[in-house]
């Protein structure tokens, strides 16, 4: 039995009026009770047979995903303001995403009371994402940008 041929059958199992579903094929026994507004499910396997799990490709991409933002570095709201990313409405952005940076660059400016903050880079890295849109507003502790860090 495959993992398309499980889904199948558990989909069916959820929508049938049955409380409780036990199956048998090559050497491998299904159980499937329902209980609590949830199914309970159980699997035996023959003994020195072994199982292998399978990880569907969207599983392994969010797992990859996960891995390459543990090693961000997340750049995050000191105080509570408006988040902007340029000097003047007419002026370009202080960075980029894709751009390379230095420790020390200003990233960008929180206006908080009428005061301009200027929030920068605590390392040198390559911006990955910017988090916040121009002109909206920020709390302390929004990630604003997340880096990846460079030598």
């Amino acid at each position: 039995m495959n993992l398309k041929e499980l889904k199948e059958l558990i989909t069916l199992f959820e929508e049938a009026e049955v409380t409780e579903l036990e199956i048998e094929r090559e050497g491998i026994k299904i159980r499937l009770k329902k209980g609590n507004d949830k199914i309970d499910a159980q699997a035996i396997v023959p003994s020195g047979a072994t199982v292998t799990p399978v990880i569907s490709e969207k599983e392994e991409k969010v797992e990859k995903k996960k891995e390459a933002e543990e090693t961000l570095v997340k750049i995050e709201a000191p105080m509570v303001g408006t988040f902007y990313s340029s000097p003047s409405p007419e002026a370009p952005p202080f960075v980029e995403e894709g751009a390379v940076i230095e420790k020390g660059q200003v990233l960008c400016i929180i206006e908080a009371m009428k005061l301009m903050n200027e929030i920068k880079s605590e390392v040198k890295g390559k911006i990955k994402k910017i988090l916040v849109e121009n002109g909206h507003t920020v709390e302390f502790g929004d990630s604003l940008f997340l880096i990846e860090p460079l030598a």
